[in-house]
């Protein structure tokens, strides 16, 4: 992908194009096409970039979570950024904020890099709530918080804890089929897509789960979309360690019928 957005953060599929962003600063939205080319580009005026880690959407919002916090573990500032669809499109988006702390943090002093269990870079949006997925930085599991899907401060409420083996960086979800992938990278590097289907009510762990490594070696995954269950597309932050490692940011794309096509099609 071009060099603009080396540090794509999160995907979604919306009106024909693949949409990102970057973490830091930078406050535009990207729509790509399928082979990563840049075709639009919408600034959220007036807003800032602290640490955006992810991007979501329903039918009618686009939302962004400002809410990376592995630098120290102590941010008091996490928000999700609301976005009315209509008028995003029309270059003129119209913006709300819904606030929120951990129920179950305590301790804001500031901790080492890396280490805090109250990150986040992953989440999806399932009608009146919002689901994150955290990235414990020392289990390599993920926990799953729910908090009210409107503007203002909230408690984000932990529900279950899932051993996903590596870091959370993105979620996908699919309602009419009941399915969430997850992307992410183990502390080796190694990027993966775990899916979790068939479940009932919102008990994300009831039902299938299956854990899926990608062949690509030191792939920083970030963002991951579909939108039919069978195809995804995921981005990869650029991560440059010389003479080692030199993997840019890109753009790929798997089929997964193999895996999933008896489950999307019965």
């Amino acid at each position: 992908m071009n060099d603009t957005i080396k540090e794509t953060s999160g995907l979604i599929a919306y009106d024909h194009l693949l949409w990102t962003h970057n973490d830091d600063h930078d406050t535009n939205v990207y729509g790509l096409d399928s082979l990563g080319k840049i075709k639009k580009r919408i600034i959220l005026k007036n807003e800032s970039n602290h640490d955006w880690e992810e991007i979501s959407q329903d039918s009618s919002y686009i939302y962004i979570g400002d809410f990376g916090n592995n630098y120290s573990g102590n941010r008091s500032n996490l928000k999700i950024l609301k976005i009315e669809k209509k008028t995003f499109l029309e270059e003129d988006p119209i913006i709300e904020t819904i606030s929120f702390a951990y129920s179950n943090q305590t301790d804001f002093d500031k901790k080492k890099a890396n280490t805090t269990d109250f990150d986040c870079e992953a989440f999806i949006v399932i009608k009146d709530s919002i689901y994150l997925f955290t990235k414990k930085w020392k289990s390599s599991k993920t926990s799953i918080y729910s908090l009210p899907n409107k503007p203002g401060n909230h408690t984000a409420q932990l529900k279950e804890t899932l051993d996903s083996k590596g870091l959370v960086t993105g979620a996908t979800y699919l309602e009419s089929k009941n399915l969430i992938a997850l992307c992410g990278y183990s502390t080796k590097g190694k990027p993966f897509i775990y899916l979790l289907y068939d479940f009932k009510n919102h008990d994300f762990l009831s039902g299938n789960k299956r854990r899926i490594n990608l062949k690509l070696s030191f792939h920083q995954v970030e963002g991951i979309t579909t939108e039919d269950g069978l195809h995804y597309y995921l981005t990869n932050e650029a991560l440059i360690r010389k003479p080692i490692i030199n993997v840019r940011q890109q753009i790929h794309y798997f089929d997964l019928s193999s895996i999933l096509n008896s489950y999307i099609n019965k």
